[in-house]
């Protein structure tokens, strides 16, 4: 097994606690080990053994430079704002699970309805892995934010249900791979 990168805390920083997504701060000089740097964020243990998330806007802090959002379509059609919708939800992942949340099987419905003739209303309906996920307002959060930066977008509307619930057959093959599960 890989030996887990250490890094100490150049300043301040905003992070979310995980599992339960209480927000909360580490102050500069404290010692964090990389957990997971998959999307636009990291998740880092700290030295009492607390599982957090560090923003992406905060890389520096970790002295990353912060990932940038690829738009892989200019276009601001229906049909092109749609793809990129999908493309930028699959940089959106469970601070806990090394599998975006498209291939978990999160992300049930993608709809993009013209407002005008450049600008979309985007209406996302996803579920979570368990009803009672702590992260879940901080992932829905995620997907809002990243939809949002795309061009062609006006609105976007992140709907959580929990109705039908999600399972492990909601996962596609490579997510199932990833995870040893196939």
């Amino acid at each position: 097994m890989a030996e887990r990168e250490s890094f100490v805390l150049t300043r301040d920083v905003n992070i979310v606690t995980i599992p339960d997504g209480t927000p909360g701060t580490l102050s500069k000089g404290e010692t964090v080990t990389l957990h997971q740097s998959l999307g636009n964020n990291y998740t880092v243990v700290t030295e009492n053994g607390h599982m957090v998330r560090i923003d992406g806007a905060d890389a520096d802090v970790l002295g990353m430079e912060q990932h940038q959002l690829k738009t892989l379509v200019s276009e601001t059609s229906p049909e092109a704002v749609e793809k990129n919708c999908w493309e930028v939800m699959k940089t959106v992942y469970d601070p806990e699970i090394p599998v975006n949340i498209v291939d978990l099987g999160l992300v049930y419905y993608c709809n993009v309805k013209p407002v005008n003739e450049v600008e979309n209303a985007v209406h996302i309906i996803m579920t979570l892995t368990a009803p009672g996920c702590g992260m879940g307002p901080v992932i829905q959060g995620d997907v809002e934010k990243c939809i949002r930066a795309l061009p062609g977008v006006a609105s976007v509307d992140v709907e959580v249900v929990l109705d039908p619930p999600w399972s492990r057959e909601m996962m596609s093959e490579v997510a199932q791979l990833q995870l040893g599960l196939y």
